[in-house]
């Protein structure tokens, strides 16, 4: 193939939709497979067959919307008409009133308009849109194009300085500018240099990055195909839960059919661009998200973060230059050449432009996958978008960032979501994870709950992780049990700024601060645990205090 066949395939699928007068598309992510979205598939092709209309409607499967709370959710195209509660029972209903009558069902489209009001769905513009197993339904959706305007149109170097003009920063959770990060592997000495995509996603309740694999996998594959050309990188591997077979298996045909088109391999689209793409399984540890980590897991070692300098950049992956990217930001790389940096600056706010994706989990009304632009406040998050608590419970914290994340009360909702306001108010970014929390919820209990959670993933390797985030849950035993005591705060407090200032890696430099965060903004439920003995939300003293 060369780069002017791209085009014409865009062409060809442009007469394809034509001649479907309807497009029923059938969410079936693996969230929803677990809800029957396979037989419900099955449903609409035998209904389409039966009341004749085969010829007129394409049914096709596709990845998820982001609606998680709309098992099954079905769009019916033209109009983006969204069905919620779709059963292979009432699929013929729906097809009957819809495609043969021209009568929407009204009582079971979504019409919840907040959630997707404030979105701006740019990196999952064609999630539940198209059919990620077909490379033509992402070529007419635009795909491939920034490849083609990057291979003939413009310089390695070009494409690096519409990366740094546009702002982009990694998504993955440290924030570090893209374009710089090209920069220092472009010159780097040595070859060949690599390219790893991180899938791994290892924060509990996280689905971000799996719902971009299995929905859009060409998308990750096109911006590592670009980020290839700009660095010089030969070889790229994408590093992936093993935990995720729907992901790897979408992420598999993928590939075979970018090489089939020429889009990977030894000279793509006749350009005399190498570059070819592997897949490499993690064994589901936390720590095997921090980028030295995933270097030795990819390379069959433990997945254990080691000391920087060397970064990456300079010697990584077999001592060689490589470039470790989070697959979101890879996924936003093919927008920003076709749209240009200009375009992508004007979305977000000047530190942090473009959008994040978040899982949106908790004790929410619209728990789901949203993509926002980065500045939005966590209260538009919660109550606008994520339609506020069900059972009109109160709001109490809302945690940013997954398990070493921050938990904010209600006075910090209007914080913008950007990486510098979140920083300051003791959370991060991390891969995309807010969970909410309303007031039945104990905080004590919360912070002993991820202290517990990044005990168990802690590589070992450093003993500000390893014994300190241990000694920080003993203290959480005690307080929880009835056997806690005042002089217990201070050492938390300390413990935890020592663990997050002399540990290795990101997991213990950050584990601390759901700790830090409820000491700091809820230290009346620590002293009620311990002078009181009392626990509001009735979460803990399961054991009985011992007696003096």
């Amino acid at each position: 193939m060369k780069p002017d066949d791209i085009q014409k395939i865009a062409e060809r699928e442009i007469e394809y939709e034509r001649a479907h007068q309807f497009r029923i598309n059938v969410c079936c992510s693996s969230g929803h497979e677990r809800f029957g979205a396979l037989k419900l598939f099955k449903a609409f092709e035998d209904a389409v067959k039966e009341l004749g209309v085969d010829k007129e409607v394409r049914v096709a499967k596709t990845g998820c919307i982001g609606t998680c709370s709309l098992c099954s959710a079905v769009i019916i195209e033209p109009g983006d008409y969204l069905y919620h509660s779709a059963t292979p029972e009432n699929a013929r209903e729906i097809v009957r009133d819809h495609v043969v009558l021209g009568l929407p069902m009204e009582e079971q489209l979504y019409k919840d308009e907040g959630f997707f009001k404030k979105q701006q769905r740019h990196v999952l513009k064609n999630a539940g849109k198209i059919d990620p197993h077909r490379i033509e339904d992402y070529i007419h959706a635009g795909g491939y194009a920034g490849l083609v305007k990057c291979l003939t149109q413009m310089t390695p170097q070009a494409v690096i300085n519409e990366v740094l003009a546009s702002g982009l920063r990694g998504r993955g959770g440290a924030g570090f500018t893209t374009g710089q990060k090209w920069n220092l592997v472009a010159r780097a000495q040595g070859s060949p240099k690599y390219i790893v995509a991180n899938l791994d996603e290892g924060d509990p309740g996280v689905f971000a990055n799996r719902s971009l694999a299995e929905a859009d996998p060409h998308a990750i594959l096109e911006g590592m195909i670009i980020a290839a050309y700009a660095v010089g990188a030969e070889k790229g591997f994408i590093y992936i839960r093993a935990e995720y077979p729907l992901a790897i298996q979408t992420l598999k045909n993928a590939l075979g059919q970018a090489r089939a088109m020429t889009l990977l391999g030894n000279n793509i689209l006749e350009t005399g661009l190498k570059f070819d793409v592997e897949l490499r399984y993690g064994a589901g540890a936390f720590v095997a998200g921090e980028e030295t980590a995933i270097l030795a897991s990819v390379d069959g070692q433990r997945a254990m973060p080691r000391p920087r300098p060397p970064y990456p950049a300079n010697s990584g992956l077999w001592k060689k230059p490589t470039l470790i990217q989070n697959v979101e930001t890879l996924g936003n790389i093919p927008q920003i050449m076709v749209n240009g940096a200009a375009w992508f600056t004007k979305i977000g706010t000047p530190k942090c432009p473009g959008t994040k994706i978040f899982s949106l989990t908790g004790q929410i009304n619209n728990p789901g996958l949203i993509e926002v632009p980065m500045g939005i406040s966590l209260r538009e998050v919660v109550f606008e978008i994520g339609g506020g608590i069900p059972n009109n419970r109160a709001f109490r914290s809302v945690l940013v960032g997954g398990p070493s994340g921050g938990c904010l009360p209600d006075f910090m909702l209007d914080l913008p979501i950007d990486y510098e306001s979140l920083t300051k108010a003791g959370a991060i970014m991390g891969s995309g994870g807010i969970v909410v929390l309303d007031d039945q919820s104990c905080m004590v209990d919360t912070a002993k709950f991820f202290t517990d959670f990044c005990v168990d993933e802690s590589c070992g390797k450093c003993t500000p992780c390893r014994i300190g985030l241990a000694q920080i849950l003993e203290i959480y035993d005690r307080i929880t049990t009835g056997q806690g005591k005042m002089s217990d705060i201070a050492i938390l407090e300390k413990s935890s700024g020592y663990i997050r200032d002399a540990s290795l890696c990101g997991l213990g430099q950050t584990a601390p601060n759901p700790v830090i965060t409820t000491l700091r903004y809820y230290k009346e439920d620590y002293v009620k645990h311990i002078v009181d003995k009392k626990c509001d939300a009735g979460k803990c003293f399961k054991k009985q205090p011992e007696e003096e």
